[in-house]
């Protein structure tokens, strides 16, 4: 890592006056530590959709009883009512599941990042998948989007900064290919999961409800 970036990447305290005037002209913290907040910032993220998650799954399990019960009383029409909302239920705790491995994944790589540098290459398919992230909560979690569309900021002014100091570029296409790569293997841990958290759902659901419900 180039001297010029190991200087803004942890500052000591005893860093020269130079050094004092070249952060007035050029204020902020120094990288490592952007870095860090980045990185907690996402940890609240993921704790509050986890908490969102488990919420949904207890309502599943009520809408789950309440469909059954209705099933048995032959009430059909209330347990089609029932079966639909589970599938909506279910739709939306995959695709809230999914961002979670996602960010966890993006957390790890945050972390590897801050312990060991390579801020240019190994940063930016993370800002892919935090922005791919954030426009699919946007209608689930207006809160947790807008947060995390300032983090995917945060990062890409890191990669940005990073890339002018050391001189390195990064392939946009392979980090693309990279974000990508991610984001699948967290939806088959998510599909994986909805199998192991929710029951099949009941008879009552239609075929496009029972799709709508494994589609994310």
């Amino acid at each position: 890592m180039p001297t010029k970036f190991l200087k803004n990447w942890e500052r000591d305290e005893g860093y020269s006056v130079f050094r004092k005037v070249q952060d007035r002209i050029h204020p902020g913290p120094p990288l490592k530590e952007r870095l860090t907040n980045s990185i907690y910032r996402i940890q609240v993220m993921r704790h509050r959709m986890e908490d969102t998650e488990n919420r949904l799954t207890q309502k599943d399990k009520d809408m789950f009883n309440k469909c059954v019960n209705a099933q048995m009383a032959k009430q059909t029409d209330r347990a089609a009512m029932y079966a639909n909302e589970l599938a909506e239920i279910r739709k939306i705790a995959k695709l809230i599941l999914r961002s979670q491995m996602a960010l966890e994944q993006v957390e790890l790589r945050l972390s590897t990042i801050r312990d060991f540098g390579d801020v240019a290459v190994t940063m930016a398919p993370v800002v892919g998948i935090v922005h791919a992230i954030r426009n699919q909560l946007m209608g689930v979690m207006p809160e947790v989007s807008y947060e995390l569309g300032t983090i995917g900021e945060t990062l890409n002014s890191l990669v940005v900064e990073a890339g002018d100091v050391t001189g390195a570029g990064y392939d946009i296409e392979a980090s693309s290919e990279e974000a990508t790569k991610i984001l699948n293997e967290a939806n088959a841990v998510a599909e994986q999961k909805m199998k192991e958290r929710f029951p099949e759902l009941p008879i009552a659901v239609p075929a496009a409800e029972r799709e709508k419900a494994r589609s994310p």
